[in-house]
């Protein structure tokens, strides 16, 4: 723990570097009208705070930068609690893929670093509507409606004309038996194969089952990027690989969003700064995550990824706004 004095210098630290990039040295602390003690004590502290592993030099400049570990103390420990602040972003009446795109757009824009959004799993969205057409005798569509606004369409081609009343039939079954189930449901499959239905119509909804068992086993998580742009012109990188290695990241979405998919156990913000991130990509970097989802199942996170100085407070109040306006959004869908 530390002192009081010592709490406030890293405070001020952290608060210098991330306005200037530059690092603060003892004579910029002592002309702080919040600091009441002199350089000789001011550069004592520092020196303890540099042995405490908080503060490193980064070169012969007699000023200080914090450490990932000094960044882990200052949002744990020294950071008020952010209050709520609107961040403009409306999203009624929107489809899904268009709210996930703008939430991350807003947060990029308001940050002015990388936003990312993950979208609800597909094994997560609920069965809204299904429509079985007979587009001619022997071919057949499946249409799949789910609670997010997606459509799904799966055709199918038989050996022999369809009886069109067998076709009708098996689109009033699907939806009595279906509307309102998970994709992801285990009950899915026992009801796409009833034994107590007629032989003749169980075959035929065995055959249609591919309709909504595919659907899930091919459907892959979608990630929302905005703000690459941003985050380059604003902070200039002095390490151009640490910059090529988050851009090809990004383009591997699969290692993105195993990334995000940790913060998915965890309750309020999720703050991962430098080394602690297990990605070598991000290992310069901090991310700061939010869950978003109903009250009792997270669906998908809201993220913004940064350099280490970071205004933390300003992204955490964001990240978490954004979250609870797509929590509202999606209350709303499912």
């Amino acid at each position: 723990m530390l002192t009081p004095r010592q709490a406030l210098l890293l405070s001020k630290v952290v608060d210098g570097f991330k306005a200037t990039g530059q690092p603060v040295g003892s004579k910029t602390l002592a002309a702080d009208p919040e600091i009441t003690a002199g350089s000789s004590t001011i550069r004592n502290e520092l020196a303890v705070l540099e042995e405490c592993g908080l503060l490193a030099h980064p070169h012969t400049s007699a000023g200080r930068v914090p450490t990932d570990a000094g960044y882990r103390y200052y949002v744990d420990r020294l950071l008020p609690e952010p209050p709520r602040e609107g961040l403009g972003l409306s999203l009624v009446r929107r489809e899904v893929d268009d709210a996930m795109r703008m939430t991350a757009d807003t947060l990029s824009q308001v940050t002015n670093l990388l936003a990312l959004v993950t979208a609800p799993p597909i094994a997560t969205t609920t069965i809204r509507h299904i429509e079985v057409l007979l587009l001619q005798p022997q071919v057949l569509m499946v249409v799949v409606i789910t609670s997010t606004g997606g459509v799904s369409k799966k055709v199918f081609t038989f050996d022999r004309p369809v009886d069109a009343g067998l076709a009708d039939w098996a689109g009033s079954y699907l939806n009595e038996q279906l509307v309102g189930m998970g994709l992801g449901a285990r009950m899915l499959g026992s009801k796409l194969n009833d034994p107590t239905l007629p032989a003749t119509e169980r075959a035929f909804v065995t055959e249609l089952a591919p309709a909504f068992v595919e659907l899930v086993d091919t459907a892959e998580d979608t990630l929302y990027v905005d703000g690459a742009h941003r985050l380059v012109s604003e902070y200039r990188f002095q390490d151009v690989s640490q910059l090529n290695a988050l851009m090809e990241m990004l383009e591997r979405r699969v290692s993105m969003l195993g990334v995000l998919s940790t913060a998915l156990g965890s309750r309020g913000a999720y703050v991962r700064i430098g080394i602690e991130n297990p990605q070598p990509a991000l290992q310069g970097m901090s991310l700061v995550a939010a869950n978003y989802g109903l009250p009792q199942r997270n669906l998908g996170t809201v993220s913004v990824i940064g350099p280490t100085r970071m205004d933390y407070s300003r992204v955490i109040r964001s990240v978490r706004e954004a979250a609870h306006e797509l929590s509202r959004f999606v209350e709303e869908l499912y």
